[in-house]
């Protein structure tokens, strides 16, 4: 099946194109780009006044549901891949991926934290997958490992790998007092294995004299220790007030040829779960927030204090939250999150969360979503976010960069786990047919924290495999084209 968009501006980064063309799709990939192209028989689409270009690649994505994936449509991204925190049995993840479709492409990392929880704690990772959220705030997997633990967990991690997972997903700042040569030995794993890591790194020094390590002090160090492809996980959250010397860190390492990148977010909140080690109350104080930086996710709750939050930690731990860890009506407090996603080369990664109504569901297969459905806005907005403040509102970026930092740089860090990702993130001819078409003028998101579920504004078009899955901005609750990622086995 042959389509045709017709006179576009057609931004593809690959090439550094950016002028009025067509593109032809034959099936799921893309057959010619170029003016005036001759398709007989194609469908024909009008995309005159809008911008075309290859879909956005979210490396940072735990939304597992049809109903998150359709809020990511709606926000530009054709490929949503869990690789921080990942999942794990692999063939579980993706094989339930499959059984129940996907509007998006799909794929997971290798889980450092289900693996450690499985040989320290004794949970098996099949209780992990259907526990969600809760095994992040048990204690028992936090500890360093013996020799014969790590020995272990990095055994189960390789096993992964050999089955196609998508690098090595750590979760440090959950773990935050463990013995740095743990990640050491993951690095060299990395290296040897040919695989990227995606880190959510530990605390900083600044905020905690007693860390083992500074958390992007450790990572840039890893990677040059090792040489392995090391990626800093939502460095705007980790590193707060303090993202002017931590990103004069990375970029110290980069230009000494370590092999580290970053990615960013536009929001001053995170979201996990209430019992993760940095939620606790003494290390909240620690960052220079209160208890009142927590708000309860499905309730609306901001934690009074010290008290009710040790016992939202104790009595429900897997408690979906907020943390606001800068405050995005602060002029200065906005400046460093612009600065986090300026930073040279940073990529923008939603850290899309799950949608959960108050009845318990997770998944919803009506569109628009029913009301009341809890998330973070980061889950429906970050790229019309990103391109509303980075490309109209600030003028920072051109439309090719922004492509760049949306598309073609997140593809670029799977190029050599999986060769399939050769093909995305771009528009040459054979490119996967994974493509967006926006409203320059009028893409913008409309998640609030108050409203999370909001599709965001301006995608016209989304294509995921040559399959229409967003058409005229509407979306096609029939199209589930979605297909896995997976890594060659190593």
């Amino acid at each position: 099946m042959h389509t045709l968009l017709r006179g576009g501006r057609v931004v593809d980064p690959g090439s550094g194109f950016d002028g009025l063309a067509d593109v032809l799709l034959n099936d799921d990939h893309v057959e010619a780009v170029g003016p005036g192209l001759d398709a007989p028989g194609a469908t024909e689409v009008d995309v005159s006044g809008l911008v075309v270009g290859p879909g956005f690649v979210d490396v940072h994505s735990h939304v597992h549901s049809i109903a998150g994936q359709r809020l990511q449509a709606m926000d530009g991204v054709t490929t949503a891949l869990d690789l921080e925190a990942g999942l794990m049995p692999i063939e579980r993840a993706y094989a339930e991926a499959a059984a129940a479709g996907r509007p998006l492409h799909y794929g997971f990392s290798a889980s450092w934290g289900a693996a450690r929880a499985q040989v320290l704690a004794g949970i098996a990772p099949d209780a992990q997958i259907d526990s969600g959220l809760a095994v992040l705030g048990n204690p028992q997997w936090q500890r360093s490992s013996s020799k014969q633990e790590l020995a272990g967990w990095l055994s189960l991690l390789e096993a992964e790998l050999a089955k196609g997972a998508l690098g090595i997903g750590v979760l440090m700042g959950y773990a935050p007092a463990t013995e740095p040569g743990e990640f050491i030995a993951v690095a060299h794993l990395a290296a040897k294995a040919g695989v990227p890591t995606y880190t959510h790194v530990r605390e900083l020094v600044e905020v905690d004299p007693a860390i083992p390590v500074d958390g992007s002090v450790e990572i840039a160090a890893a990677a040059g220790e090792t040489g392995a492809a090391m990626h800093h996980c939502h460095v705007n959250s980790t590193s707060g007030h303090h993202i002017d010397r931590v990103l004069v860190t990375l970029d110290t390492a980069r230009r000494e040829g370590s092999r580290v990148t970053v990615e960013a977010y536009p929001y001053g909140a995170g979201s996990t779960a209430v019992g993760a080690a940095f939620i606790d109350p003494d290390r909240l104080r620690l960052k220079g927030l209160k208890p009142s930086s927590v708000v309860i996710l499905e309730t609306g709750e901001r934690v009074r204090d010290e008290g009710r939050l040790r016992q939202l930690r104790r009595e429900d731990p897997g408690a979906p939250c907020l943390l606001e860890f800068l405050d995005e009506a602060d002029p200065r407090d906005r400046g460093l999150l612009h600065q986090a996603l300026a930073f040279p080369d940073a990529v923008v990664a939603s850290d899309a969360m799950p949608v959960s109504w108050p009845d318990g569901r997770s998944e919803s297969t009506e569109w628009p979503l029913p009301p009341g459905g809890a998330t973070h806005p980061r889950t429906a907005g970050t790229y019309a976010k990103t391109l509303r403040l980075m490309v109209r509102e600030a003028e920072e970026w051109s439309w090719l960069e922004a492509f760049r930092r949306c598309s073609y740089l997140p593809s670029r860090l799977l190029d050599d786990v999986a060769p399939a990702a050769r093909r995305k993130g771009h528009l040459g001819v054979g490119a996967d047919a994974d493509l967006v078409v926006l409203d320059p003028d009028r893409v913008t998101d409309a998640a609030t924290y108050a409203d999370p579920t909001r599709p965001s504004v301006g995608v016209r078009h989304l294509y995921v495999a040559g399959v229409p899955v967003v058409s005229e901005g509407k979306l096609d609750t029939g199209a589930l084209p979605g297909k896995p990622l997976r890594g060659e086995p190593r």
